[in-house]
């Protein structure tokens, strides 16, 4: 069994995936994990694992550890309908990355300006089991926490 750390894509305020206000996240549709509030300026999002871009849209991606871990970043709800507006990223899909590296830069006021809401779910991609992750204690205590700081260890 092999344990991955995930870090935060950005600073802002630990969640509970299970109150992420969205059914798809807060139920372990995609995998579990936890979530962060970003502060309402503009962010760059990081890479929460090394690895490979597996899927680079403007509003998510998808990265694959050397132990094939598969970690989700989905940056806002419902973020899909802006239809990249609000996003530019720095990496393209099957480039390698190293954790905390910039892969999106995040305008967090123009998806408040939407009316959408700037989350950011990070799940382990297909994950079943709620027991193989394991939240921080920033998660824990809906605490503050520091783009690149332990969000959750994924055991697989």
């Amino acid at each position: 069994m092999s344990t991955t750390p995930v870090h935060a894509p950005v600073s802002g305020r630990a969640v509970a995936l299970r109150d992420v206000p969205d059914p798809v996240f807060s139920q372990g549709m995609v995998g579990y994990g936890a979530a962060v509030d970003p502060p309402h300026t503009v962010v760059d999002a990081v890479a929460p694992v090394g690895g490979r871009i597996l899927k680079l849209m403007p509003h998510a991606y998808i990265i694959t550890t050397s132990e094939n871990v598969g970690v989700l970043v989905h940056l806002g709800l419902d973020t899909v309908a802006l239809k990249g507006v609000g996003f530019s990223a720095h990496v393209a899909e099957g480039d390698t990355v190293a954790a905390g590296q910039t892969v999106i830069t995040y305008d967090v006021p123009a998806v408040v300006a939407a009316g959408l809401n700037p989350i950011v779910p990070v799940v382990v991609m297909d994950e079943r089991e709620p027991a193989n992750v394991v939240v921080g204690d920033a998660v824990v205590n809906g605490a503050e926490i520091v783009s690149g700081s332990a969000l959750f260890t994924a055991s697989k």
